[in-house]
């Protein structure tokens, strides 16, 4: 899988169990340490299905791993402030929440011993779970779950002290048992299930202690005390990226030609502001007086000047290491990526749960303070990449960040997880 994620975390895999492969895959050795999850669970003798949206089908079956479309279409997804505000995002996440109740349903459908439900697919997977009598472990990549020790992670980052943040989370969660609770309905008739509530159904998987492994690092996010015993914070799970695989020759010959630059990337945000990102990046890079890396992403960012690259989909684990910098959205895989090449970021955050990792990113040390993407001017990005190159301890706090996310294996911690649930020592159901 690609070292860039997807907007959406997406639906990690529904995994069969295959003794003889597991046999064979002990015999070979055990993966890499970061291999990504379903390569990770493939190599320990695992049958791994990843239902994700149509887009993604290449890079699904690119990795090994059997693929079950859903029925819907990420880049559809809000994009920014132009989407209209608050009520304009519900509504789309209303629409998307309908057409992934049949998506998962349908993707369900032939067959599972162990469902992995993440953040976005929980919510109805735990009715798929119940009605296939199968376990399910959550996978998490955002600290979603009420904490005292930090707000709900979208909806703003000003602490309302440890009641106040408490309450708020809880008051999301409703927020989300409602969006969920027509498409939870609709399934649970359609999988032959009692009538139950969405919040009656998220209390339950609560009561039974379900377990969820957050896949980001301590460094970013330590584990809150006051969380059940089931929330885990174990590590990122990165990416699969094929041992052989190389930059191209002209990344390669440019990444040589000069000083390391900085990278410039939205990921899937700023969808049809490719032209104007494009000038404004390529004029903050000269006011900054460094080379760059402009990477296309969704908003189409291409830009030819002298000193610049325009670069489409490439895999961060090979090619952050390389740069000094690092201008990205604070997504929650850009953000632990460049922490894991030890560089600074410069976020610039978009929607959802961007600001709370770019807040994360700054307050370690590791990123100059965060840009609101609707303030993002050539002048004020170019002081900030001078001063993401030029401050020696941005570099070292990125740093101090990756040499505790190398003592971090979050795969392996899943791995583990199911493998007690093959053999039944952890009871997963809810």
């Amino acid at each position: 899988m690609r070292d860039h994620r997807p907007p959406r975390d997406l639906p990690p895999p529904a995994h069969r169990q295959n003794p003889r492969t597991r046999q064979q895959s002990a015999a070979r050795g055990s993966p890499p340490r970061g291999s990504g999850l379903g390569a990770r669970l493939r190599g320990e003798g695992h049958e791994v299905a990843l239902a994700a949206p149509e887009t993604f089908r290449e890079l699904v079956t690119g990795s090994g791993l059997d693929f079950r479309p859903l029925p819907v279409d990420p880049r559809g997804t809000p994009t920014g402030a132009r989407d209209g505000g608050g009520s304009g995002l519900l509504a789309r996440a209303a629409a998307f929440i309908e057409r992934l109740g049949d998506g998962l349903a349908e993707a369900a459908a032939p067959g599972a011993d162990l469902l992995l439900l993440s953040t976005t697919t929980a919510p109805l997977g735990w009715h798929l779970a119940e009605a296939m009598d199968v376990p399910s472990l959550g996978v998490y990549l955002q600290p979603v779950l009420p904490t005292g020790e930090f707000p709900p992670v979208v909806g703003g980052n000003r602490s309302l002290g440890r009641r106040g943040n408490r309450a708020a989370g809880a008051l999301g969660q409703r927020v989300v048992d409602r969006l969920h609770a027509g498409a939870a309905r609709r399934l649970r008739a359609r999988l032959g299930l009692p009538a139950l509530s969405q919040g009656a159904r998220r209390r339950a998987v609560e009561r039974a202690d379900w377990p969820v492994l957050h896949g980001f690092s301590t460094a970013l996010v330590p584990r809150p005390g006051d969380w059940r015993e089931g929330l885990r914070v174990v590590g990122n799970w990165w990416p699969h990226v094929p041992a052989d695989h190389r930059l191209p020759a002209e990344v390669e010959g440019f990444l040589r030609s000069g000083p390391p630059p900085v990278l410039l990337g939205f990921g899937s945000m700023a969808a049809g502001q490719g032209e104007r990102l494009g000038a404004l990046a390529v004029d903050a890079l000269r006011q900054a007086g460094v080379r760059g890396v402009l990477q296309a992403g969704w908003a189409g960012i291409a830009e030819e000047a002298d000193g610049v690259l325009s670069v489409g989909e490439l895999p961060h684990a090979l090619l952050l290491p390389r740069v000094a910098a690092v201008v990205h959205h604070a997504g929650a895989g850009t953000a632990a990526a460049a922490l894991r090449a030890g560089i600074p970021s410069v976020p610039v955050p978009v929607l959802a749960d961007q600001p709370f990792w770019a807040a994360r990113l700054a307050r370690i040390g590791a990123a100059t303070p965060p840009i609101r993407f609707a303030d993002l001017t050539a002048a004020g990005l170019a002081r900030a990449v001078r001063a993401a190159v030029g401050d020696p301890s941005l570099r070292a706090g990125a740093e101090a960040a990756a040499r505790t996310m190398s003592e971090e294996d979050g795969a392996a911690r899943v791995a583990q997880a199911v493998a007690a649930a093959a053999d039944g020592r952890r009871e997963l159901r809810a």
